[in-house]
């Protein structure tokens, strides 16, 4: 487990501007702050307010394999003709697309997948254990359940399908599971009210009870470690004359800093575009609502037939949408989350939703499913961290870790080549 002691630096006291203030930047924020450095976190929103807020709160141990793109022509058929709720897309959107998402294809093959699925592993190996000492020191461990989650399912074979993966996961990474027939889930689940097939139940990863909350609890230790918050439009971010520093103009006035972060997730492409930058990104757009007064489950489900997620939170069930692949700013597509919530009511009692309108939000993905992380090729003092596409909120202290390592020039916790950002010959 992480020492959340100050780590011994291997360089001089230096100033960092971290641009973004969700899971990734603040936990990057923090791990500078801890090593000595001058760190201002920087966005135009609080901490915890964008993409962190959105999702199903997991921080998810098991998750040792990325999301590879479907090769299954059923399942293309199905999401082509828009015959499930788990995937949607906007047609005028796939022009724009089709370069990432056929690099995300090739690499979703047999001859790449297996080996970013292992560097995608050694990350996720330090998922909890990098939470859990900013957890204690954030005093949020009133918003963690460690009971981990379950996957659900409502027909024999794609609970079969899933079984044998797991077995799999099991032998190759050492991922637990253990399968509930019906009878048991029944047991285990009294507020589920559909008779479903069975489960299998992952205890590893930990549920979050406010994913923004935990954010914002880790940007108060920021602040207590000696950090400063700043509201700022990352877009104002210059490279001073002489090429050593940068400024980012604030709502309390220019800064300057000798380095400067992007950890702007769903972002990052608007800032680095007129960098020069081209790197193969785009977003997931995915939607939630909450319903309060009901049955709560015991522990988040994934309904893995309909591929949307219910999860206890502190404003009530959560339900979560799978990927949409649209435009970051589109309108939002109303179908997908009335899909999800009619789904969720066949295994639970919903009263009626808590917002008007549903939350809507964008992970940030990468052609290669891996996240972009280290030093910028043509800048001087520019670092990059995001593209963690569905796993931001769990990789996030992992990510910080190794990026203020890679910083600090001092050993890091994984070998960082397969997420350097020059893999993309940018």
């Amino acid at each position: 487990m992480t020492n959340a002691r100050p780590p011994a630096r291997a360089s001089a006291r230096s100033s960092v501007l971290v641009l973004g203030a969700g899971m990734v930047g603040t936990c990057t924020a923090i791990h500078l702050a801890l090593r000595g450095h001058a760190v201002v976190l920087a966005d135009r929103r609080a901490p915890g307010e964008e993409t962190s807020y959105g999702n199903a709160g997991l921080i998810q141990q098991e998750a040792v394999e990325p999301y590879a793109f479907p090769r299954d022509a059923g399942k293309l058929l199905r999401v082509a003709f828009k015959r499930g709720i788990d995937v949607n897309y906007h047609a005028a959107a796939m022009p724009r697309l089709a370069g990432p998402l056929a690099r995300y294809w090739q690499a979703s093959g047999p001859a790449h997948y297996p080996a970013i699925a292992q560097a995608y592993a050694r990350l996720i190996a330090h998922a909890t254990p990098e939470h859990a000492p900013l957890i204690a020191a954030a005093g949020a461990e009133d918003l963690v359940l460690r009971t981990g989650y379950r996957w659900v399912f409502r027909t024999a074979a794609t609970m079969d399908e899933a079984l044998a993966r797991a077995e799999r996961l099991r032998g190759a990474y050492g991922v637990q599971h253990t399968a509930l027939d019906a009878g048991a889930l029944a047991a285990a689940e009294p507020a589920l009210k559909a008779r479903l097939v069975g489960a299998i139940h992952w205890p590893q990863p930990w549920a979050v009870r406010d994913p923004g909350a935990l954010v914002a609890r880790y940007a108060a230790h920021f602040t207590q470690l000696g950090g400063r918050i700043v509201q700022a439009d990352a877009g104002s971010l210059r490279q001073n004359g002489n090429g050593a520093g940068w400024s980012l103009q604030t709502a309390d006035g220019p800064l300057d800093a000798e380095h400067a972060v992007v950890a702007l997730g769903p972002w990052a492409d608007n800032l680095l575009r007129p960098l020069g930058y081209r790197l193969p990104l785009f977003v997931k757009r995915g939607y939630h609502r909450h319903y309060t007064g009901g049955p709560v489950p015991s522990m988040p489900w994934l309904d893995a037939d309909r591929g949307l997620v219910v999860a206890p939170m502190q404003r009530g069930v959560r339900v979560t949408t799978g990927a949409e692949f649209a435009p970051r700013d589109a309108a939002a597509t109303p179908w997908q989350m009335a899909g999800a919530e009619a789904a969720a009511r066949e295994l639970l009692d919903l009263p009626q939703p808590v917002e008007a309108t549903p939350w809507r939000g964008a992970r940030p993905c990468t052609a290669d499913m891996l996240p972009v992380v280290g030093a910028a090729p043509r800048h001087r003092g520019l670092w990059f961290n995001f593209g963690h596409a569905h796993q931001g909120f769990t990789l996030g202290p992992a990510s910080g870790r190794l990026l203020a390592e890679l910083i600090d020039g001092v050993a890091p916790l994984v070998d960082p080549a397969p997420y350097a950002p020059a893999r993309f010959g940018a």
